[in-house]
């Protein structure tokens, strides 16, 4: 039992840290954090159920382009909507990524069918797999190694690639990024299509695991403790963070009473910030 519940924690806490990393992506890159990340993880669900259901897409193809459709709304969202608050303050940006989180999740509670009936992704396989006596949900196995292959995928990304390293070095200095020929503005666009494609990334894997229905996005309200925890500038702290949650969340679910689970996002960030100001990610680094 308890090697069982390891794994499911394991498995939250990919989820915590996918969307953790994406709360973290868009802060380093361009200063301000993003609340809507849960819509564009439910947006995310629902648009690989779409291809999957409605017009007969395999799942291994439904997947990556509903990845690619959350990256082209943020990029559209940034261009359209986002780019005005450069410049003025911080709150700016919050209220306007709360506003669009409301307005994406009225636009899809607004179809009948989303709402009308539960969806869920199946997999090709559902049996458990045994591991002597532990026996494993593929879906969670499946959590796992794919935020793992995207965790490498993103660090081929930062420290091989030219838009990589371009959007490190914006998100270092943005203006001697610029006098080096580095583009903010586009980095800026970059960075939200990327945090949309991890929101989108994580709901795509959440969804064969639990309902896909629009309240689906309360889980970020636990990835974002997790990006705290793992400090708001630190993209391994962030996937860090989502385990250390997950973990815990499990543990708590299985040996403290009812209720405690809910909580445990919470009490762990307000004991790190009381100890860690910037999170465990920056608590070795000068200020």
């Amino acid at each position: 039992m308890l090697a069982q519940v390891l794994v499911g924690g394991l498995a939250a806490g990919c989820v915590y840290g996918l969307v953790a990393l994406s709360f973290v992506l868009i802060y380093k890159a361009t200063r301000s954090v993003s609340f809507m990340q849960g819509e564009l993880l439910m947006l995310g669900a629902f648009s690989a159920v779409v291809l999957v259901e409605a017009l007969g897409w395999p799942l291994w193809a439904a997947a990556p382009a509903a990845v690619g459709l959350l990256f082209g709304l943020g990029l559209a969202l940034e261009r359209a909507v986002l780019r005005r608050a450069i410049g003025q303050t911080h709150l700016t940006p919050v209220l306007m990524t709360f506003g669009l989180g409301l307005m994406i999740r009225g636009a899809v509670t607004g179809v009948p069918q989303a709402t009308h009936r539960m969806h869920r992704l199946q997999l090709p396989w559902e049996q458990p797999i045994a591991l002597g006596p532990v026996q494993l949900a593929p879906e969670h196995l499946l959590v796992i190694l794919a935020t793992v292959a995207a965790c490498g995928a993103l660090a081929l990304f930062f420290r091989h690639s030219r838009a990589g390293l371009a959007l490190r070095a914006c998100s270092e200095d943005a203006g001697v990024a610029a006098i080096l020929g580095v583009s903010p503005s586009a980095m800026h666009a970059l960075a939200w299509g990327m945090g949309a494609a991890l929101a989108a990334f994580a709901g795509v894997l959440l969804a064969p695991v639990t309902f896909v229905e629009p309240g689906m996005g309360v889980v970020a309200l636990k990835a974002f403790p997790a990006a705290v925890i793992g400090g708001l500038a630190s993209l391994p702290g962030a996937v860090l963070g989502g385990l250390f949650v997950g973990l815990s969340e499990a543990l708590a679910g299985r040996y403290l009473p009812d209720g405690v689970k809910d909580l445990t996002a919470y009490a762990l960030m307000l004991g790190v910030l009381l100890l860690f100001p910037r999170g465990l990610g920056e608590a070795g680094r000068p200020r």
